[in-house]
């Protein structure tokens, strides 16, 4: 299908090189009068763990700039994610992680490497984070995104690729004294926002950065938005009615986030930094009255603490290195609880710690003017605990052997809280080779030993050709790995209600049972760029991929467990069946031009398709689930003598199947999209939908200093669904947000 599109593509370029020779060349480079110079077209990125231009990587990557990111007005990681070509984004749909999203066929957080400065910063174990409003990028110099597998450089889990964070040495400034920016923003349904960001030269070789931001929303009450939906229905549990309709709580489903960046710089040679992220939500997230009770106290509140230092060492004229340390936490706070129809409308508690201690020394060799070699050798030690359908909070003084915790509703079957503790040694070289003036090659292998998973290697080929200075062709091979999360080899949850069976047995339902004979997944992907830059300020992207993934780690039905004392009923466990593939296109563009003497703009949109399949073990192959088959993205920034601007972003999807194959048997929940052909099985779709977004900026405020904007999400009030959820019972369709506005007044000093 993919193949089919080339041609589309070519009129695409045909068009985009009309529209840029509208400007004149004076026009063009009087953009550089107005601070727009770093969007030059072949920006400086570390996507290959150095410093070099986009151009010199066979990987496909987009840069986003300190100025774009503030003209378009990314507060946080998920406003850039969801602008991206080839991604899902799905907002407010799993209590767990909030925003659900897929990057080229691949679902949820876990497979997608976050970083700051080349520090990790995502779940230390490998398991789901909030990627949301907690990830705001006030102190980002830019963000790179690498798109495909890159574990060849980055490890496990740089499955769907890499998002770096790139803040600025504070030593690097032209003058000693301090700048920065702040914040503060109202809004509708309740929204606050405030951060703040500076950076001081001390001396020559002394710099500071400092930073932080406090975010909240009661969000819209989606009871009124969507009444059908949300309708207050009875809560039952096995057939029995626990809570009656009459008497169910108002809906509820507000946010919290928070944040806070350190970073001392001591010249090039040593950096040292601090990085918190915490973000709140109701564990209700995602689900209707029938499946859950808003309770305001029911929070699953993440909070990810990373401290890092990085020491860059010359060992010889040609031989340079960085060794670099790291420490980073991630915590649920302890109180949190699930009351939902899992659980019998009762409180199960949750808990859950990963932390990870790693140690990594990396070399760069210059052989010669044509060649160089990479390579690093490192140690990185994991714990984990994750609990869950707990009678009580989890004891953080106690070890998880000595929490001494019992099933409620039985006899004193002891609760076992479910902890593993694992090491990872890996070693990686990379070869780049430029052979002229048009060809370059990257060769590389990395090897990483698990003490769990064993051996994994995973090498990475790529060419990148430049017959001239407006075309780049680019091809990479890459494999990569997922080693399984504590979250899907440990975690255990279930509950007893004190029913038994004829022979006395304690019968357990809503099972999911731990496994810890997983495999990893293994992944294979090739992808084919072709960047054409036929003026100055234009830039045109395709690439073209194709990826698959073996031993695909999936819910699945297991036998029952039956002892003498107890009988789970139809539990569910994660193993490893079946596989996916995927193959897609993604078609990106952007144009810098003038208008006149007074009017700039910066035009730029994506258009993507997607083919893929997912076989989970049954024979039958399905659409992978949360990924629209085509999608468009568009948006401008128009902005009048440096005065005002205006920005509207389109963004439309087709429809996303749920994953499911028929709807929800339970009569209370609402009804979902199902439909079947005779050629083609059931399949349970969200329907697509048209979203535009509109920032307006008032600049040149109190000296030039500030900005006041007027952002406002969902202008035209679309009342639409995301695919979300997860399970047999809960939501099939996720009622997304009405329109919503926020007023913010930024300051630099």
């Amino acid at each position: 299908m993919a193949l089919r599109l080339i041609p589309l593509a070519l009129a695409l370029c045909y068009c985009a090189k009309a529209l840029a020779a509208a400007p004149s060349l004076e026009d063009v480079q009087q953009l550089l009068d107005l601070s727009l110079e770093d969007l030059i077209a072949t920006p400086v990125v570390t996507a290959s763990r150095q410093s070099e231009t986009r151009d010199q990587t066979p990987a496909h990557v987009m840069v986003f700039t300190r100025e774009q990111i503030r003209q378009r007005r990314y507060q946080n990681l998920a406003d850039l994610l969801e602008d991206l070509p080839g991604v899902n984004f799905q907002r407010g749909t799993k209590s767990s992680q909030f925003n659900q999203f897929t990057v080229q066929g691949y679902l949820g957080p876990n497979k997608l490497v976050l970083m700051l400065d080349g520090i990790r910063i995502g779940q230390p174990s490998g398991g789901n984070i909030p990627v949301a409003e907690n990830l705001a990028i006030y102190h980002a110099k830019q963000v790179e995104v690498v798109f495909g597998p890159a574990a060849a450089l980055y490890g496990a889990d740089a499955v769907a690729g890499v998002v770096n964070i790139i803040t600025d040495n504070a030593t690097n400034a032209t003058a000693n004294g301090a700048t920065g920016t702040a914040s503060v923003g109202l809004g509708r349904f309740g929204s606050r926002d405030t951060s703040f960001f500076t950076s001081a030269k001390i001396s020559e070789r002394l710099g500071i950065s400092v930073g932080g931001h406090s975010q909240r929303s009661d969000r819209a009450p989606l009871d009124e938005f969507y009444p059908d939906d949300f309708q207050k229905v009875d809560g039952q549990f096995n057939g029995r009615t626990v809570l009656p309709a009459a008497t169910r709580e108002a809906y509820t489903g507000g946010i919290r986030s928070s944040s806070v960046f350190a970073r001392l710089d001591l010249g090039e040679p040593l950096t040292a930094g601090f990085y918190r992220h915490r973000f709140n939500s109701l564990t209700s997230t995602g689900d209707p009255y029938a499946m859950a009770r808003y309770d305001r106290a029911a929070q699953w509140q993440t909070t990810n603490d990373t401290v890092y230092a990085r020491y860059r060492h010359r060992l010889g004229e040609n031989l340079h290195g960085k060794l670099t340390l790291d420490h980073a936490q991630m915590q649920v706070d302890p109180r949190a609880y699930y009351s939902n129809a899992y659980n019998d409308f009762g409180r199960g508690y949750s808990y859950v710690q990963g932390k990870r201690t790693g140690i990594e020394e990396s070399l760069h060799w210059q052989v010669n003017e044509r060649h160089q070699v990479q390579g690093g050798l490192g140690w990185q030690e994991y714990t984990a605990i994750e609990a869950a359908s707990m009678p009580q909070p989890y004891n953080t003084d106690l070890s998880p052997t000595d929490q001494g915790m019992v099933y409620p509703n039985t006899p004193g079957f002891r609760f076992d809280t479910p902890h593993t503790r694992f090491h990872n040694l890996s070693a990686y070289v990379q070869w780049q080779a430029q052979w002229s003036e048009q060809l370059s090659s990257v060769a590389g292998v990395r090897l990483d030993r698990h003490s769990v998973y064993g051996s994994s290697v995973n090498p990475r080929l790529g060419v990148v050709f430049v017959p001239n200075k407006t075309h780049v062709f680019k091809a990479l091979y890459g494999q990569a790995f997922r080693a399984p999360s504590p979250e899907e080899s440990l975690s255990t949850i279930g509950h007893f209600d004190g029913r038994q069976d004829a022979d006395g047995r304690y019968i357990g339902t809503n099972f999911r049972v731990g496994n810890e004979h997983l495999e990893p997944e293994t992944v294979r992907s090739l992808s084919l760029t072709w960047d054409w830059r036929p003026a100055q300020h234009l830039n045109f992207s395709t690439n073209l991929y194709h990826s698959r993934i073996s031993h695909l780690v999936v819910n699945m039905p297991t036998a029952d467990v039956i002892t003498p004392q107890m009988w789970l009923q139809k539990p569910e466990t994660k193993g490893n069946a079946g596989y996916q593939f995927q193959r897609g296109l993604d078609i990106s563009a952007q144009w810098r031009f003038r208008w006149g003497r007074n009017w700039t703009g910066d035009l730029w949109g994506s258009a993507s398709w997607i083919h893929g399949r997912i076989n989970t073990g049954n024979g039958i192959e399905w659409q992978i689930p949360y990924v629209a088959s085509r999608q468009l993205k568009l948006g401008t920034t128009l902005r009048w003598r440096d005065q005002w601007s205006i920005t509207p972003k389109l963004r439309w999807s087709s429809s996303t199947t749920n994953g499911r194959t028929k709807a929800p048997a339970n009569p209370l929940l609402p009804a979902a999209h199902c439909s079947s052909t005779p050629s083609a099985p059931t399949r349970c779709s969200t329907p697509g939908a048209a979203v535009l977004d509109l920032h307006l900026g008032w600049h040149q405020l109190l000296d030039g200093k500030a900005t006041l904007w007027l952002d406002v999400t969902n202008v035209l009030d679309k009342r639409y669904y995301a695919a979300g959820g997860g399970g047999s019972m809960t939501f099939w369709d996720m009622p997304q947000q009405p329109r919503r506005w926020m007023l913010t007044l930024d300051y630099r000093f």
